[in-house]
């Protein structure tokens, strides 16, 4: 019974790693940030490597990605996201506009997530 499941697993998994799809790079991409207290809602239209402030924090787009020939499809983002005065870093690395909260800004006041990349 557990060789089957194992079996199961393994065969799941495989079919998996080759279902990526070519991505295309954007422009740059539509953030949208929250403050929590305020309940201020904005949208960051950035560049690739544009810098913006969101409440005290700095949000940089370092690169946008969608799937090759489907611009309006999901969107990566590589972000990092900093205090604006002491630097502590809060977030460093892809945000998926399909699953905010799988690798999402871990902030007490703030969200912030990725909507869609720019062409």
């Amino acid at each position: 019974m557990i060789r089957a499941v194992a079996a199961c697993l393994l065969i799941a998994c495989a079919q998996g790693a080759g279902a990526q799809e070519d991505t295309a790079p954007g422009r740059g991409a539509v953030l949208r940030g929250l403050d929590k207290i305020t309940t201020e809602l904005r949208d960051l239209d950035l560049a690739n490597g544009e810098v913006a402030e969101f409440g005290s924090l700095t949000v940089k787009l370092t690169e946008c990605r969608y799937p090759a020939g489907n611009p309006a499809g999901d969107a990566y983002a590589h972000v990092t996201i900093r205090e604006t005065n002491g630097g502590k870093l809060w977030f460093d690395g892809w945000m998926l506009a399909s699953s905010p909260a799988l690798n999402a800004l871990e902030h007490p006041r703030y969200d912030v997530w990725v909507m869609r990349c720019t062409t």
